[in-house]
């Protein structure tokens, strides 16, 4: 017979999302739990970028400072070098009259940075179990999420709850059990992801090196580490996972710049894979339950997205995820989660066109340097667009018509444009 626990909030998923989303309701006063399989300091692929705008919900959280204290690298901007060698280059602190929370952007591995803010949330009143697996998730009839049953510690839980939180991931097993997943076609990437010691000219910018045949991202992480992230297309990632490190090793020594900067580099630790991405849920709810971070919405890692996505969502979740919980009835409580879903709308529409616009460019290489070539010479254009990168320009500010016209315009001396090619 398995034991049956329960709170208001199940939180299923320990990364920023589910620490984000627990620590602003039990900052509310409820009653959280929060489960994850793994034991933490745990490893996971990610880019690591923090945007400059994510400090302002870490320092709330109260986990800015340590974070700060561990070693974590600041960044300054972007730079994006195309295949032909030409480069885009955005500083976060520019003329376009925004600022960020911070000047900077940070940078730190996950094995520091998910234990710090689940320490946040545990201060905040939330009870974390860690090595906890959800087995099933538990409804009462068709459609109404009431709990889920958890393995820990080779026993099985039953925990009642009110409201399921979703925070687990590209492959959660909450959307996939409710039926809320729907995976996006295009694009169908997979990625890399190792630390390095010793990468020659590794400065304070991070770096987007696109090929014909995938892009590799190098940022500093702090205390000496490099992460470098390989992407490539799905025709490339089916057999990966079987050779991740050799994959890696020879796709860098087949782009000669690149390979002269890990002369003398060495790996610490193994290479990880992530992907496919392009994951979207049809809809970030459904009675009884709501998806945040990743298990939500993730397009595509070229824009170090992921970890702003993940706390920005967990602090607009909490107030619709709080009124649900306490809602008299269903209806009440499916009431406020569609207002959730609404509001996701309305504050990630813009930067979801963003990155569609981006991703259209490393798809086609021919788009790219003719973004390039525009962007090399209107550098405040660059400024803005690492801005909505950083979380700090309101996407709106990109869209608008006039700026539109200013990047698709032809510069002087433009050459004309190749046959598509599609990465």
């Amino acid at each position: 017979m398995k034991d049956s626990i329960h709170t208001q909030v199940l939180v299923v998923g320990g990364g920023p999302a589910g620490a984000s989303t627990a620590w602003h309701l039990a900052s509310g006063g409820l009653d959280v739990t929060l489960v994850d399989r793994a034991h933490f300091p745990r490893d996971k692929p990610c880019a690591e970028y923090l945007s400059p705008e994510c400090a302002r919900i870490l320092s709330s959280m109260g986990a800015l400072s340590t974070i700060e204290n561990a070693g974590a690298a600041q960044l300054s901007g972007m730079l994006i070098k195309t295949p032909s060698g030409s480069a885009i280059r955005g500083e976060f602190v520019a003329s376009h009259g925004f600022r960020g929370f911070r000047d900077r952007g940070l940078a730190l591995p996950r094995t520091k940075l998910d234990a710090i803010l689940l320490r946040s949330a545990r201060d905040a009143g939330v009870n974390v179990i860690e090595g906890a697996k959800v087995e099933q998730i538990l409804t009462d009839g068709p459609s109404q999420c009431v709990g889920a049953v958890v393995r820990v510690n080779g026993g099985l839980k039953e925990f009642r709850a009110k409201l399921v939180i979703g925070a687990d991931g590209l492959r959660s097993v909450v959307a996939r059990r409710l039926k809320l997943t729907d995976r996006n076609k295009w694009p169908r990437r997979y990625a890399l992801v190792a630390h390095y010691r010793n990468v020659a000219n590794i400065g304070t910018l991070g770096e987007m090196h696109v090929t014909r045949n995938g892009y590799l991202g190098l940022a500093d992480v702090g205390n000496g580490l490099v992460n470098v992230a390989l992407v490539l297309p799905r025709k490339r990632g089916e057999n990966l996972a079987q050779s991740p490190d050799q994959l890696l090793t020879g796709w860098i020594g087949a782009h000669f710049e690149l390979s002269r900067r890990f002369v003398g580099a060495e790996r610490v630790g193994g290479v990880r894979v992530t992907g496919p991405f392009a994951s979207h849920a049809k809809r970030a709810w459904t009675s009884g339950a709501a998806l945040v971070g990743d298990a939500a919405e993730f397009f595509d890692p070229f824009t170090g997205e992921g970890i702003y996505a993940a706390l920005r969502g967990g602090e607009l979740l909490a107030p619709f995820a709080s009124e649900a919980a306490k809602a008299a009835n269903h209806a009440r409580s499916a009431h406020a989660l569609n207002a959730y879903h609404e509001a996701r709308t309305r504050v990630f529409a813009g930067k979801w066109r963003v990155e569609k616009l981006i991703g259209l460019c490393v798809a086609y290489p021919w788009l790219l340097e003719r973004a390039a070539t525009i962007l090399q010479r209107d550098r405040s254009l660059a400024d803005l667009l690492v801005g909505v990168a950083g979380d700090f320009v309101p996407p709106r500010e990109l869209l608008r018509l006039s700026v539109l016209r200013r990047l698709i315009s032809s510069p002087p001396n433009l050459p004309p444009l190749p046959h598509a090619h599609r990465s």
